[in-house]
């Protein structure tokens, strides 16, 4: 191991389920490696501030079913300036720093970065509900998004299929589909838009409606994620097209709240250890990536270069679910 003697750690970008898991595996580490560990409140603008508070393994105890993060998080337009990095230069030498472990999404990465050209070593951990960072099959907090969007929709069914309604749901994701697609299959939805597949409003949505309006249902299911339009839009189509009146549901940042699951707070506890290792054994800044079930660590350069697509293997097996063989009520 080198000889690092104090690290830091922050959350930046958006919250998501498992930061505080991935918080307390980053100090619980370190301080079984003799390493001191600073939490740096507010992302990269705490780091420029000097926002900071000592570690400890009592202060991350009874964290790891929270959700959001115990040191907030933030965007910062003074980082993407070089006089912003060098002040967060600055605070790292006056803390004596010696690495920096990072918990977000891309943004959180090009910052990361900036700041290893600097000097500083940083360890990138991959958390964000849209599960869209190029180099990793997975990142904390989309399971827990996921559980906690089924959740909302199976409650939405209720009131749909009583009142034998359309709903149209707008679930987050940015530019990425995942969230929407996982979600779709999941809850059974009648039909499925993501910025991935280029949308022909009349087969994606008026045909499947239809169709299973034909085939005896009468409540339907649209999920939209974010990135490919606006629910408030579909659901004017449909009303024109079909003439039935869908209510409309955005479930907003409800998704990034709440208990992570079982699969983020393992998931963020083994990729807290790892960064902290490889910021003892010495390793160039990387992020910490699953791939094929296991964790790897990848230089940051080559891993901002990676893309992720869609699979969309997903999307045929998800149009494949939707019942038109005969009158029935049951997705």
């Amino acid at each position: 191991m080198a000889a690092i003697k104090r690290i830091g750690v922050l959350t930046s970008g958006g919250d998501a389920p498992g930061m505080n898991a991935a918080v307390r595996a980053v100090v619980r580490t370190a301080l079984s490696l003799g390493i001191e560990c600073v939490g740096i409140r507010r992302g990269w603008q705490g780091l420029i501030n000097g926002d900071f508070v000592r570690l400890t393994s009592a202060s991350v105890g009874h964290i790891l079913s929270r959700g959001g993060t115990i040191l907030f998080t933030a965007r910062s337009e003074d980082f993407m300036t070089e006089k912003g990095r060098e002040r967060a230069v600055a605070t790292c030498k006056m803390l004596g720093l010696d690495g920096i472990v990072a918990i977000g999404g891309d943004g959180t990465f090009r910052g990361a970065l900036e700041l290893s050209r600097l000097g500083v070593p940083v360890a990138g951990i991959p958390a964000t509900i849209d599960n869209d960072v190029g180099c990793t099959n997975y990142t904390i907090g989309f399971d827990s998004a996921c559980n906690t969007a089924i959740d909302c929709i199976d409650k939405l069914r209720d009131t749909m299929q009583s009142h034998e309604r359309c709903s149209v749901v707008e679930v987050m994701g940015r530019n990425a589909g995942f969230l929407a697609l996982y979600v779709g299959i999941a809850v059974g939805a009648t039909a499925v838009l993501v910025p991935e597949h280029q949308l022909d409003f009349d087969t994606d949505v008026v045909e499947r409606i239809r169709a299973s309006r034909l085939a005896g249902n009468t409540h339907f299911m649209i999920v939209v994620a974010e990135g490919a339009g606006s629910a408030v839009e579909i659901g004017q189509k449909i009303h024109a097209s079909l003439g039935i009146e869908p209510r409309i549901t955005v479930l907003g940042h409800i998704q990034r709240g709440g208990s992570p699951t079982a699969r983020d707070r393992e998931t963020a506890t083994r990729m807290g250890y790892h960064a902290v290792t490889a910021l003892a054994r010495g390793m160039e800044s990387c992020i910490i990536a699953t791939q094929e079930g296991s964790i790897v660590e990848i230089p940051i350069e080559d891993a901002l270069s990676l893309k992720k697509s869609l699979q969309m293997d997903r999307y045929t097996i998800m149009e494949t679910m939707q019942y038109t063989g005969g009158p029935s009520m049951d997705d």
